[in-house]
């Protein structure tokens, strides 16, 4: 699977890029306007990359073709995985994060992050990246194939900081499947900073900020 792809830069020779992964039926253009807000200037040039997911049948949705990263099949999000389709999805993922290593930005500058099924494909794929990665920003989402994540993690990425953050008042993926994931990561041995906003399954000023300067402390390290 080949991903299409939107990015910008806050500067010429970029250092640093964030790779941005959004929700169910968004696309790319959906975090731009909030990653233009985020002050990360302290790390000098980023650049953004934003992809686009495929556009397949969604079965929760009665099968209306929209982007996704795999299918969801019944609304208990840990039941009835579309394991191919996460796998498909990973593997893009990763190619992506090879291409900007090609273009000359090190694997330890490069972050991940991801809304709802884009926070799913964070973890999934940031866990089991070979190269270890900057960070792991995940949010209003949860680790997906929650069982074989500790076979499958690979060790590049056992001591890459990771950032979570949930709405309390999400109805979509409830809050405590963000907290079991969080838990389940920490039991891993997974250094994990939680944040959690009286919201919806949404993003909040507050969180923006946060990100920002969570990933200047641990880009700066």
């Amino acid at each position: 699977m080949h991903l299409e792809t939107l990015e910008f830069a806050t500067g010429p020779e970029p250092t640093v890029c964030v790779i941005v992964l959004h929700g169910l039926g968004a696309d790319g253009h959906d975090f731009v306007p909030l990653c233009e807000e985020m002050d990360l200037r302290p790390l000098g040039a980023v650049r953004y990359v934003f992809p686009h997911a495929p556009v397949i049948p969604v079965t929760i949705n009665g099968g209306h073709e929209m982007r996704a990263w795999y299918d969801i099949v019944v609304s208990d999000l840990g039941r009835r995985e579309d394991e191919a389709g996460l796998r498909e999805s990973q593997r893009a993922i990763e190619a992506l994060i090879q291409a900007e290593i090609d273009r000359g930005i090190p694997a330890s500058r490069i972050v991940l992050m991801g809304f709802s099924q884009g926070c799913a494909m964070t973890l999934m794929a940031g866990l089991r990246q070979p190269h270890q990665l900057a960070a792991l920003v995940g949010l209003s989402g949860y680790l997906p194939l929650l069982p074989l994540t500790e076979a499958e993690r690979h060790p590049a990425n056992q001591h890459t900081p990771i950032f979570l953050a949930h709405g309390t008042h999400d109805d979509v993926v409830p809050c405590s499947r963000g907290q079991a994931s969080r838990d389940h990561l920490k039991a891993l041995g997974y250094t994990v900073d939680w944040h959690d906003y009286p919201m919806p399954h949404s993003v909040c000023a507050e969180e923006i900020d946060d990100i920002a300067r969570w990933l200047c402390r641990v880009l700066a390290a």
